[in-house]
Parts: structure tokens; C-alpha cells; sequence
């Protein structure tokens, strides 16, 4: 039987929420065939099989939590053995000694030392504890009833630091458990005052259906809570009359039919020009270390858009924009943007950004105040371009307006420093000529 753990899914990702098997129990199946698809809190990945042999075993049911190193598949790849009722100790662990069978693990005299506390979840009758032979041989050094000892590894495995934590009284709590506390209290970030109150019974009022936060969408809540508390905030607001540009753009769009550039939008034109606006402004292209108490001035230009997917907001990174024209920049806008909706996008495509646009335009809106990709320090939301009355020369015109709105750290930068950009961006977003001289 071949024993297949989930791999890793990519840098500082360690878990995944199943979202389909392709396979059956009893199924044949053959190398690279696709196993199932797992979604992380970055992109939607296919796991293909290892092996060519039957399925004997799925473990996990679609919108299960699955962990990097859990026995997500038993294969029967004709090399003998039966199918293993744990999961395996894991690497690193010391050499196993004999297992007690289940019934000798039941009729184990029960050591409650001072102060232990009762089992926190139901085991399945005759079946062992979840453990490593040496979890268990630490258990019994300590005098602990490893049946009694609540597992907080991946499927509820007993860890060594679960029994030993027990073995003082202490029952170590879940990593979400330890994480609502840590909310709850306040007591993480130090912010006095800061708590949450817990929520009314809303179901007392009328029906409601609640739904588990998870991968995207639960790295997006993390990732936006983390921004606007430990960032100050400030909006500077501005509008660039890009009545020019737009035209031009059209003009471009429509020559370039079947071609590179062919969808070009106003998106790639602000990217390029804001590039060479972050060369005169570092402190906006950085990130604060608050460990070291430094700020890092990055000398490179990886620009991230904001992307819709049905999966939640995710960031694509458009890398080196700086060496790259504005027709390269429009071609892997789309081509990210694509892969994003249709979840194939890989992890390595989201990394690495150094400044962040998010633009509502096409959805509508007169603007908009964005939050910092944190640890990004500033972020550009651009609303809707549409044509406005406006004063030139001391006559009104109908001119197209696009409203943009620079939220950035004040740690790092200050107002009249972000007021200078926008001005600068608004100018040459105003004239094609010098945003093609100067950017």
C-alpha cells in the first residue's frame, strides 16, 4: 500500500481546504492523474497521484481542512501491506516500538495526575489514539492516559507537547482556539480596550445560514485586520483629467484589434507612470521593520492589481514593470487576470509586490479609500473615469475625470511628500507625450 501525504502547496502555506476529488475509492488510476483539487489561502491547486495502482482509501470529505503531511490517499500500488488505521509518525520521530493493540489501550490503568483535565473530544470505541510510538513512550514515562490527553496536531493527532502539557495540567489549546483568545482578550496586539464582544443569537430574530471562513477569504480577513491595526492610515484624494489619454487609448485599442495591446485600459498606463513616479518617491516603493527599526526601500518595481475571482480578492504581481512597456505591462495584466478567475494562478504569481492598484472603475463608484496590502506601505485606488463639467480658462468643458486615491503609511511618508506624487501622476497621466517622455 503507498501512503500518499499532501505535499507542500507552496512557500509558508501549510494547510488547504479539499474542494473535489476527481477519484472513487476503487477506482484505477495512473500516475499524474488528477487526485483532487485543494484551494490555499493564495490560488486553487491540482494534486495529480504519484502512483498507478487502486484507490483503497480517501481520507477527508470536500471542505475538509487538509494539512501538509496528512495521508490524504491509501493506494494499493501492488507492493503488499494493509491499509494503516493511523496516520504514520512523522519524519524525524524516534524508532517505533511494538503498538499495544486497541483492547490492551482501553484496559490501561487511567493516571489522572494532579490537576488533569477530562478528554476534549470523542475517539471512535477500539480504536487507537492517534499518536507516535515515542508520544506514547513519553506518556507513559509521565504516568499520562494518552486516551485522556486532547490532540491538537493535524486530524487530531497527540503531540509530545500535548502530553507533556497535560502532564502539568495545562491541556495545550488548538492553534484556533489560542487565536479566538488572542482576539477575544486583546491581549496579542497590547491595544488597551481592544476586545470583541461576542455576537447576539441572530437566529432569535429570523432565519440565517452561516457559512466557514476559509481560504482566500480567511487570508484576506487576517491580512486586512493585521493592515488597518497596525497602520495609520492617510487618504490623499485627487482626480487626473485623462480626457487625452483616453482617446488616445481608444484609438490605440482599435488599431490593435486581433494584436498585442488589443485591451488595453486605462490600468496599464497608470502602472507605468506611476513606476516612475516610485523612483522619485522610494519612501512609497518600501516597508517598515518594526522588529529592526528600519525601513526598507525596495529597488525594484513589482506592481500588484487587486483582482476579483470567485474565490475572494487576490493580488496578481506584474514583476519589473519598470523594464517593460506599456503594451508588455497591458498583455500580463490580462493574462494574470485570467488565470486568477479561473483559479490556475500559481502561488509565485502572488508574491513579491511592492506597491498595490486596485481599481473599481469598471465595477462603478465616484471613489474609493482602499487599505494598504500590508507590509506594502501605499496603495492607489482608482474609481471611475467618466466625463465631468469642469473649468478650464475660466470657461466650463465636459472633460473625462478619473478620481485616484493614495492611502499610505504615515509611518513612513508624509502628506505634502504623497500630495507632490499625485500631482506629478495627475500630470502625466493628463498628457500621452510626457507620460511616453518621462515614464
Amino acid at each position: 500500500m503507498y501512503e500518499f501525504k499532501l505535499p507542500d502547496l507552496g512557500e509558508g502555506i501549510h494547510e488547504g481546504e479539499l474542494l473535489k476529488w476527481y477519484v472513487g475509492e476503487g477506482d484505477e488510476i495512473s500516475e499524474d492523474d488528477d487526485l483532487m483539487d485543494v484551494e490555499t489561502d493564495k490560488a486553487a491547486v491540482t494534486v495529480p497521484a504519484p502512483v498507478s495502482g487502486t484507490v483503497a482509501r480517501l481520507n477527508g470529505e470536500v471542505g475538509d481542512i487538509l494539512h501538509v503531511g496528512d495521508v490524504v490517499v491509501v493506494v494499493d500500488d501492488g507492493s503488499g501491506g494493509e491499509v494503516a488505521e493511523q496516520a504514520p509518525a512523522k519524519e524525524g520521530a524516534e524508532p517505533a516500538e511494538a503498538e499495544k493493540p486497541a483492547a490492551e489501550v482501553e484496559e490501561e490503568p487511567p493516571a489522572e495526575p494532579d490537576g488533569a483535565k477530562p478528554d476534549a473530544a470523542e475517539r471512535p470505541a477500539g480504536r487507537p489514539v492517534p499518536a507516535a510510538p515515542a508520544t506514547r513512550r513519553i506518556a507513559r514515562e509521565l504516568g499520562v492516559d494518552i486516551n485522556l490527553v486532547p490532540g491538537t496536531g493535524p486530524g487530531g493527532r497527540v503531540t509530545r507537547e500535548d502530553v507533556e502539557a497535560f502532564a502539568k495540567g495545562e491541556p495545550k489549546p488548538t492553534a484556533e482556539e489560542e487565536e479566538a483568545a488572542e482576539v477575544a482578550t486583546g491581549e496579542l496586539s497590547g491595544i488597551p480596550f481592544l476586545s470583541v464582544e461576542e455576537l447576539p443569537e441572530f437566529e432569535r430574530f429570523g432565519p440565517v445560514e452561516r457559512e466557514p471562513i476559509r481560504s482566500i477569504r480567511r487570508k484576506v480577513a487576517k491580512k486586512m485586520v493585521t493592515s488597518m491595526v497596525l497602520v495609520p492610515h492617510v487618504a490623499h484624494m485627487d482626480e487626473a483629467d485623462v480626457s487625452e489619454l483616453e482617446a488616445f487609448r481608444r484609438r490605440e485599442r482599435k488599431r490593435r484589434d486581433g494584436g498585442p495591446g488589443e485591451k488595453l485600459t486605462l490600468l496599464p498606463f497608470v502602472m507605468r507612470a506611476l513606476v516612475s513616479l516610485l523612483r522619485r518617491y522610494p519612501q512609497f516603493n518600501a516597508s517598515l521593520d518594526p522588529h529592526r527599526h528600519e525601513i526598507v526601500y525596495k529597488k525594484y518595481y513589482n506592481i500588484g492589481f487587486a483582482a476579483d475571482t470567485p474565490r475572494g480578492l487576490v493580488v496578481p504581481v506584474v514583476n519589473d514593470v519598470d523594464r517593460k512597456s506599456i503594451v508588455q505591462v497591458s498583455e500580463e495584466i490580462v493574462a494574470l487576470a485570467l488565470k486568477a478567475r479561473d483559479g490556475e494562478i500559481d502561488a509565485s504569481e502572488l508574491r513579491g509586490g511592492t506597491f498595490t492598484i486596485t481599481n473599481v472603475g469598471p465595477i462603478g463608484g465616484t471613489g474609493l479609500i482602499p487599505t494598504i496590502n500590508y507590509p506594502e506601505v501605499g496603495i492607489l485606488g482608482m474609481g471611475r473615469a467618466q466625463q465631468k463639467p469642469v473649468v478650464r480658462g475660466g470657461e466650463v468643458v465636459v472633460r473625462t475625470m478619473l478620481p485616484l486615491t493614495l492611502a499610505f503609511d504615515h509611518r513612513v511618508a508624509d502628506g505634502a511628500q504623497a500630495a507632490h506624487m499625485m500631482t506629478e501622476l495627475s500630470r502625466l497621466l493628463a498628457d500621452p507625450n510626457q507620460l511616453l517622455l518621462e515614464a
